[in-house]
């Protein structure tokens, strides 16, 4: 047996602010969420390209709300994966 001491590994990832999250899309809409989730970014930017495209503009009404909410959703749920 060895009286070898143990090495402990620690992993610190930081943090993503929810307020950055929601100040990006407000600012940049789906491609805000980039910040805070990468599949999201992906699927809100074609998304609202097709919705924007198909009601000239107005659907983005609609889309861009969500793309936030999602955005600071998300900064969150990350939050908390990574504090555990």
């Amino acid at each position: 047996m060895s009286n070898a001491p143990q090495q402990v590994v620690v992993v610190v990832k930081p943090v993503k602010s929810a307020g950055v999250a929601i100040i990006l899309t407000v600012l940049f809409g789906p491609l805000g969420m980039f910040y805070s989730t990468i599949a999201g970014g992906i699927i809100m930017t074609i998304l609202s390209l097709l919705v924007a495209l198909f009601t000239l503009g107005l659907g983005l009404i609609i889309t861009w709300p969500i793309c936030i909410i999602w955005g600071a959703l998300a900064a969150s749920s990350y939050n908390k994966r990574i504090t555990r």
